[in-house]
């Protein structure tokens, strides 16, 4: 008689594990880190078909006492799991014919690599679509709505990007769309796509709950980040539960710590993970960081439930990303006229009560930022200015109002286009318009304003960082824009650094982030190096130093 480790059996809706040897729970427990470590007795798992794979394959080496029944339902779930990943394995074969679509304009096509995207989601209806930016991710969404059996569909998109989003479509496929507009419910008109932006979800949220949208698209879906403390994430939570499909779209889907993925995939596919408590089990450190990044990323893969290609992958190969880092002087006395403030924020930060803790070190990180920016204004526009007189087109990234004041007093001559949060969309359509056919080579940009912004690949290749972000995928997002298909030059991004203010412990930080999101999105391949080559502007940077007060340091 074959010898057994205890009971399995499926018991309203969930495999219950019970009477196991403390040798077998031992090993079980390595096996599936959700199981709490102080856990004993007995132990249960989802009834889903990822689970009965894993548990058919643990007891190869455990056996236990199963009736007929339930051994049925196991090795079902397991044989649906080995049919669904074989299935997922051939769409995502190089050699996958797609079949044919109907619904595009005449003249349009959809690639190869956006086929098997849209095959893979319809597939397993659940996507998290990392594609790198440039390759498409909109022609992908509109392709996938081209099957009938995902309409009518909700597109969620940022507040600048619904007519951009409305024209893409119209101009790709012949599908209707409709623009919602407000924040109060009406009776939709007839059409095929209805484009929501993030801030309008709440008002509509009691509408999701009806099955009426067969399918949910999140553009840039790293604006769900903070999962279901927000109104809108509560809005996107009851749409997604709705919809049979669900597609994520974004390159950077992790702005800041590895742990905001867990709420990302609340909207994609919420069982994947766990429950946060099991989440922060299995894969971290603590609230924030992933213990082991490249493990979690490929684990994402191989689930299938995320897709990720470079331009490398689908033959766009580009030469390598130039970043150059310089680090420039800042004005003191800006700085100094803070001090006794951020001294005071500083006590506050660390003595404070939990409360005057928090506003505390939130008041101090707004007011170095902007002193940092400030002080380094000047000599910031100055580095600008050298690369204008030389003619070429630039892209100039800032943040605070106080520091565009300052480059646009300093830049005057060159008529600077302005494209930040404080333009209206048509004042920033005019902009993107004069910088494209050539009225000005100036164009600042907001660091979070650049999202979905398309064109400016045809008419520039060099980006200037006069203040930097907290988050490393900013920065990506920024790059991407230039970094597409159409540009024609190799990219070259400068950051212009001091090493007082708040720069030196944001360098830090970003590169912490960095580590935990790359990991994550893009696993093996963080450690590569970095290119850095000053030869492109090495003589207009040298020059711009020597023209300096205070020389710089070159590093």
């Amino acid at each position: 008689m074959k010898k057994t480790y205890g009971k399995l059996a499926l018991i309203d809706g969930q495999w219950k594990m019970t009477d196991i040897p403390p040798h077998v729970a031992i090993r079980l427990k390595q096996l599936f880190p959700r199981i709490p470590k102080w856990q004993a007795g007995s132990f249960t798992f989802p009834n889903d078909t990822n689970h009965c794979a894993d548990l058919s394959w643990f007891m190869i080496r455990y056996p236990m006492v199963m009736t007929c029944e339930d051994r049925t339902s196991l090795e079902k779930g397991r044989d649906e799991y080995e049919k669904e990943q074989s299935r997922m394995e051939e769409i995502l074969r190089p050699d996958y014919c797609p079949p044919a679509r109907i619904g595009l304009r005449k003249g349009q096509v959809i690639r190869h690599y956006q086929a098997q995207a849209i095959d893979l989601c319809l597939a397993r209806r659940s996507l998290l679509l990392g594609d790198d930016v440039g390759l498409g991710k909109t022609y992908t969404a509109a392709g996938m709505l081209l099957d009938g059996r995902t309409l009518p569909a909700a597109v969620v998109v940022q507040t600048h990007l619904q007519e951009q989003w409305k024209e893409k479509i119209e101009q790709f496929t012949t599908l209707r769309v409709h623009k919602i507009k407000g924040t109060r419910p009406y009776e939709l008109p007839e059409a095929d796509i209805y484009l929501y932006k993030y801030s309008q979800l709440l008002g509509w949220i009691d509408t999701f709950d009806d099955g009426f949208f067969k399918a949910v698209i999140y553009d840039e879906i790293q604006e769900l980040r903070t999962g279901l403390n927000s109104g809108k994430g509560e809005a996107a939570k009851k749409l997604s539960e709705s919809a049979v499909f669900r597609l994520g779209l974004s390159a950077t889907p992790i702005y800041n710590y590895g742990s905001e993925i867990w709420n990302i995939m609340q909207f994609i596919e919420p069982d994947i993970l766990g429950t946060y408590e099991e989440f922060l089990r299995e894969w971290c450190i603590d609230d924030r960081k992933v213990r082991d990044p490249d493990a979690l990323g490929s684990f994402l893969r191989e689930q299938n439930v995320m897709l990720r290609r470079t331009k490398r992958d689908v033959g766009q190969q580009m030469p390598p990303l130039n970043i150059i880092v310089e680090r420039i002087e800042s004005d003191s006395a800006a700085l100094k006229s803070v001090e006794d403030l951020a001294q005071q924020l500083a006590i506050k930060t660390t003595i404070g009560t939990f409360m005057e803790r928090g506003r505390a070190g939130r008041e101090l990180d707004l007011l170095m930022r902007h002193a940092t920016g400030v002080s380094k204004a000047t000599n910031v526009a100055r580095y600008a200015k050298i690369l204008l007189e030389a003619d070429m087109p630039i892209l100039l990234i800032g943040w605070h109002r106080d520091v565009y004041e300052i480059w646009l007093n300093e830049l005057e001559q060159y008529k600077p286009a302005m494209y930040t949060g404080s333009e209206s969309d048509r004042q920033k359509a005019e902009s993107v318009r004069r910088f494209l056919e050539g009225e000005t080579n100036v164009f600042i940009m907001s660091l979070r304003s650049g999202a979905g912004l398309d064109g400016l690949q045809y008419r520039c290749s060099t980006v200037i960082f006069g203040e930097l972000d907290w988050s490393p995928k900013v920065h990506e997002q920024i790059i991407g824009r230039l970094n597409r298909e159409g540009q024609q030059e190799q990219i070259t991004a400068v950051y212009l650094n001091t090493d007082e203010g708040s720069d030196p412990p944001m360098v830090e930080i970003l590169g912490i982030k960095s580590s935990q999101s790359s990991g994550i999105v893009d696993p093996g391949r963080q450690f590569e190096a970095k290119f850095s080559d000053k030869s492109r502007i090495q003589a207009l940077a040298e020059r711009f130093l020597n023209t300096m007060k205070q020389p710089a340091k070159v590093v």
